[in-house]
């Protein structure tokens, strides 16, 4: 799970990962436009995240330390990765992909970013991602989120207007 060095020319194109950052994409997009209190990632939001605070009580304990940042070294001790798969195949019924990868942030003060996403199964980003929206954790984010939004809106202005400089410029040439 830990995040190592890319390097893009030696990439091969791996769909499943193009999907993952597409997904990013979407999420993020998500996180500008709607409040996480609001947001619904699932339709067995409330089973997913109560399930969650009754298998891994941990999660929510020392001001949800293990939420705000995920621990990955608990994730992969070997009680970890035994209560994980135990909970992830409740799922297999109930969430399609549930087992399939997703990109998640480590940190959820934070943005996505090469060294703040780490891989997790779906079900495993649903439990993050539903209790950081409930409780307030990723509020921060989609602060950031709105702010890089406008960032972008302005870029493209600049842009579309300096073309048409350009094109005017052209036509009196």
């Amino acid at each position: 799970m830990a995040t190592q060095q890319f390097d893009p020319k030696n990439a091969q194109n791996l769909v499943e990962i193009e999907k993952q950052f597409a997904v990013k994409a979407t999420y993020w997009n998500l996180l500008e436009k709607v409040s996480p209190r609001d947001l619904k990632l699932t339709k067995i939001d409330d089973e997913i995240f109560e399930h969650a605070l009754k298998a891994f009580p941990e999660l929510v304990e020392d001001d949800n330390a293990k939420l705000t940042v995920i621990d990955e070294e608990w994730m992969k001790s070997e009680s970890g990765k035994t209560r994980w798969r135990d909970f992830i195949q409740q799922y297999e019924k109930k969430v399609k992909d549930y087992n399939f990868g997703s990109l998640i942030r480590t940190d959820a003060r934070q943005e996505y970013s090469e060294t703040n996403t780490i891989f997790v199964t779906r079900i495993q980003f649903y439990v993050y991602e539903i209790a950081r929206n409930r409780l307030g954790l990723n509020d921060r984010a989609h602060e950031i989120a709105k702010e890089e939004a406008v960032k972008e809106k302005e870029k493209a202005e600049k842009e579309k207007a300096r073309a048409e400089r350009e094109k005017a410029k052209k036509k009196k040439n």
